[in-house]
């Protein structure tokens, strides 16, 4: 552990005690290899992105002070911080590309006809009915058969059919709402 590395660690025990001078001249010492670590790792960034990087640095070791093991040398926790800000900072700023869509509008067109997920999609919201409605169902919309077919199969009655029909509507109904709430 070199010279510095002490100081940096005695000058935060200090700073922690209350030590507001010896808080300072850490900060003022930690600067100027902040900038070092984060322009190295960022090479070719906006200086102002590099600076506000140290600064969100800067800003995370005053506010964690609390949590640095003063037993524990505080350079090496510095820069664990500073990594992760690092890391932070390229998430947010992202790698967006943007390009026109009417130059791929042709190729991005999609073939008129029905949705190829619809019926798996109506058939797991389905499922999660009551037997008897999701069978009606079922029978009726998936498998596309008449009044007559569905109530023969199920053994309902055209009034007993319609009845159930419109309260397994409801219930699919209530479980379409709560799936977007």
């Amino acid at each position: 552990m070199g010279r510095s590395d002490e100081d940096w660690s005695a000058w935060m025990r200090a700073g922690i005690a209350g030590d507001q001078r010896a808080y300072a001249l850490l900060l003022t010492q930690m600067a100027p290899v902040l900038r070092g670590i984060v322009r190295a790792r960022a090479s070719g960034m906006d200086p102002a992105w590099c600076e506000d990087v140290v600064q969100d640095t800067l800003l995370a070791v005053h506010l964690k002070r609390g949590t640095w093991d003063s037993a524990q040398p505080l350079r090496p926790w510095v820069y664990a911080i500073a990594r992760h800000k690092i890391v932070d900072a390229f998430r947010r700023r992202g790698r967006a590309v943007h390009l026109p869509v009417e130059d791929f509008a042709e190729a991005l067109a999609a073939e008129d006809g029905p949705d190829p997920f619809e019926a798996a999609d109506a058939g797991r919201l389905i499922d999660r009915l009551p037997g008897r409605d999701a069978a009606l169902l079922r029978c009726l919309a998936l498998e596309a058969r008449g009044y007559e077919d569905c109530g023969a199969r199920l053994g309902m009655t055209p009034g007993g059919l319609r009845v159930a029909l419109h309260r397994a509507l409801q219930r699919l109904a209530r479980l379409r709402l709560e799936d977007r709430v």
